[in-house]
């Protein structure tokens, strides 16, 4: 192996380009069996984003379900999830993205219209066979002005005719029929809460009409969020919830909600999507379930009865869409050097078949930086996590005495965690001389609920503390130069990038994917899902109104003292546009280094390849000018006002 050349970092070369990425990337989810065939969808940023059903077949082939005129995704809430139903038939009913219309697509068959042209938006089906009908979540956006009403519908399969089944709650998620098609079970709750700080799981017997009888509380509410409720084979309800301080999975037998297996480990979810599964039965005293050990992700099996846990090892870190199909499951596995890819496991001769990749480019592990999981001091004697990835590309080294410069990367939500599996685009800026750090701030899910709960009341000030304190430990331990510092992060992570920039001197320039920089316009114009959502995070408003002032960063750009580079999608029902525009017109006016890259067609965030493609380079691009190196690449500039 050649020694490898020494060259500043940023400079080096690296076979991660963006083009690469984008030609080679999709994304992946809602894995699904049906008898022996495997379903998931497809995100492909090459045509344009769209969702794609796909299907592989008993033999190995694979074939797209969907016609290319069709986009499989559900809006609501806006996130989704949960966007289509697949029978044992192979009949296949889903979400249309562009008219919110469900289709019913026979084998073999075009899809065929099955509700009608309106306001409605529907996610997560489940089909209730014996009535001829799907259950699902309704969203009805007919009443201009005022926020969309949220219940479970029945759809009848003959005529597309709709019956309301359970309204009253703000919202739903989570219908589940009993095996015996007697019992349905769903998850509520209201504004202001969230579904992961206090969510109620109901269930409710079906009468001989087909609406449901008197309703029955079985766990949740008083501060308890429940995710996840399965019906056993036998007709036993299974969820998870977090009386105990993490997400733990109870069955409810006899009107008690019994524990399956205490533990300090998060076996769900936070539900930001519809659709998620974190177990599935073999049989009634067996089930499979994956679940979150302090920020890593681990499969096994469970016998309720003996509460016995047995680990499946599996070299993956990331494990999502786990489904159960007898002895053989499938998942969305993760893993710090292979790309995240379908994966399917016969549990009984333990062969493992890697099914989709999210990626078709192979990259030498030379060039592909490792994680590692660092702990480090933060505010009020307390400690928080990060994945740290050092610069890594086996042609080039920089000098001993130099330290690299550092991307410190704020998750979304901000009620979301950063994981450690395989992602190209962190790789994109390790490969090319940067250090990277992707923090689990204090309110990030996966360390139980008093960690996430650290960011109650405290939103724009713990995360924050926590990415800047990051920085400055790594700067002190010479993982990263102190006067190349930048902050990157989206939707909520960009507010925490702005507020960091805004409120802190530590960073030296930043970018903001679709981030807020005005929290009252976020409390006044978002959407219903996240209306109330701020009420826990900072304070009530307008009641608290002084709070949203005073952590905007909108208000105090006289205190940000760096460049900033935002990127937006135009059509963002999430995060405005007008967050990122009144941002940059303040810091031009103040004379500071800006750069604004707007979207055409992108939503909250970006699906199309060339825009993916052209974000990632513009943010490089930025660093370059700011940091003083020259990239390696040719890219094409970026407009920099006031440099």
């Amino acid at each position: 192996m050649a020694t490898p050349q020494t060259a500043p970092y940023g400079t080096w070369r690296s076979p991660i380009t963006s083009d690469l990425i984008v030609s080679s990337s999709i994304g992946l989810g809602a894995v699904a069996w049906a008898g022996t065939n495997l379903y998931w969808l497809e995100g492909r940023p090459q045509e344009k984003g769209r969702s794609v059903l796909v299907k592989r077949n008993g033999d190995g082939t694979t074939v797209d379900i969907t016609p290319p005129d069709f986009n499989v995704r559900s809006r609501v809430h806006e996130y989704g999830g949960g966007a289509f139903l697949i029978t044992e038939a192979g009949t296949v009913y889903f979400s249309n993205d562009g008219d919110r219309r469900v289709y019913v697509q026979a084998p073999n068959q075009e899809p065929q219209a099955l509700t009608p042209e309106n306001q409605r938006r529907y996610a997560d089906f489940i089909l209730d066979a014996a009535r001829n009908r799907l259950i699902c979540v309704s969203e009805d956006h007919s009443v201009p002005g005022h926020e969309p009403k949220n219940d479970l519908v029945a759809i009848t399969l003959d005529s597309g005719d709709l019956q309301v089944l359970v309204e009253g709650n703000d919202f739903y998620t989570s219908p589940r029929l009993s095996p015996d098609g007697k019992t349905l079970a769903w998850v509520s709750w209201d504004h202001p809460d969230m579904p992961w700080d206090n969510s109620q799981l109901w269930i409710a017997a079906i009468q001989g009409d087909g609406t449901l009888g008197e309703k029955t509380l079985v766990a949740g509410g008083n501060g308890e969020s429940v995710v996840e409720p399965r019906w056993s084979p036998g007709g036993v309800l299974y969820f998870s919830g977090d009386r105990s301080g993490y997400w733990n999975l109870y069955r409810y037998v006899e009107g008690t909600a019994q524990a399956v297996y205490p533990a300090k480990a998060e076996f769900g979810y936070p539900h930001w999507v519809f659709g998620e599964s974190i177990l599935g039965f073999i049989d009634e005293t067996t089930l499979v379930c994956t679940y979150n050990d302090h920020g890593t992700w681990k499969l096994a099996t469970l016998n309720p009865d003996r509460r016995a846990l047995t680990p499946i090892p599996v070299p993956y870190s990331s494990i999502s869409d786990l489904q159960v199909q007898g002895e053989m499951i499938a998942f969305i596995g993760g893993a710090a050097t292979q790309p995240t890819a379908i994966v399917t496991l016969d549990l009984f001769t333990g062969e493992t078949v890697r099914v989709k990749e999210a990626s078709t480019l192979k990259i030498d592990p030379g060039y592909l930086s490792q994680p590692q999981a660092i702990a480090f001091p933060t505010e009020n004697g307390l400690t928080a996590h990060a994945w740290y990835y050092p610069p890594t590309n086996q042609d080039f080294q920089a000098s001993a005495d130099k330290a690299p410069p550092l991307l410190v990367k704020s998750h979304g939500g901000p009620t979301a965690m950063a994981a450690a599996s395989l992602n190209l685009r962190i790789q994109y800026w390790t490969s090319r001389g940067f250090a990277f750090v992707d923090v689990n701030y204090g309110g990030s899910t996966g360390y139980g609920r008093e960690y996430h709960q650290r960011l109650d009341g405290n939103w724009g000030i713990v995360d924050v503390q926590d990415c800047v304190n990051v920085a400055k430990y790594l700067v002190a331990k010479r993982l990263a130069d102190g006067e190349k510092l930048a902050i990157a992060g989206g939707s909520a992570g960009g507010y925490t990038t702005l507020a960091a920039l805004t409120f802190h001197d530590v960073f030296k320039a930043g970018a903001s994917y679709y981030g807020i920089s005005d929290l009252e316009v976020l409390a006044t114009d978002t959407h219903k899902f996240e209306a109330r959502y701020l009420d826990r995070l900072i304070g009530k408003y307008p009641a608290e109104k002084e709070k949203y002032i005073r952590r905007s960063p909108i208000h105090f750009t006289e205190k940000l003292a760096c460049p900033v580079i935002f990127f937006q999608g135009l059509e963002d029902k999430v995060v405005p546009p007008n967050q990122a525009e009144m941002m940059v017109e303040a810091i031009k006016t103040k004379g500071l280094p800006v750069a604004y890259v707007p979207f055409e067609g992108e939503q909250h965030g970006f699906r199309q390849a060339e825009n993916i493609k052209k974000a990632l380079d513009s943010e490089f691009y930025f660093y370059s000018q700011i940091f003083g190196f020259t990239p390696a690449d040719a890219l094409d500039p970026v407009e920099i006002i006031n440099l």
